[in-house]
């Protein structure tokens, strides 16, 4: 059974930090593209950060230079470190693997107050 399981959401001021887990179990996680995705009310669910297995990054243009995305192939963890938080960066926060093997997560709720 897959699941990727997502934690370290919450409420935080503006400009301040957090930083959410991804642990994947059922996927081969080292072959995998890992993504960071969100979507806020009424809104589509956009890419925030993406990793490849070669370590190559994508980053949206709102989080460029504010979020790092890492990984951990020997937990099967890939990371979100997100700084200088704004409210506009208020949404639930999903994790995504694939390709190859495409799975989300639940989703953490990350709230950001002004």
């Amino acid at each position: 059974q897959v699941q990727l399981v997502e934690s370290g959401g919450g409420l935080v001021q503006a400009g301040g930090s957090l930083r959410l887990s991804c642990t994947a179990s059922g996927i081969i996680f080292s072959i995998n593209y890992m993504g960071w995705y969100r979507q806020a009310p009424g809104t589509q669910r956009e890419l925030v950060a993406g990793l490849d297995t070669g370590e190559r990054v994508d980053y949206a243009d709102s989080v460029e230079g504010r979020f790092t995305i890492s990984r951990d192939n020997a937990k099967n963890t890939v990371y979100l470190q997100m700084n200088s938080l704004k409210p506009e960066d208020t949404a639930i926060y999903y994790c995504r693997s694939g390709p190859p093997q495409n799975y989300w997560g639940q989703g953490t709720q990350v709230t950001v107050s002004s």
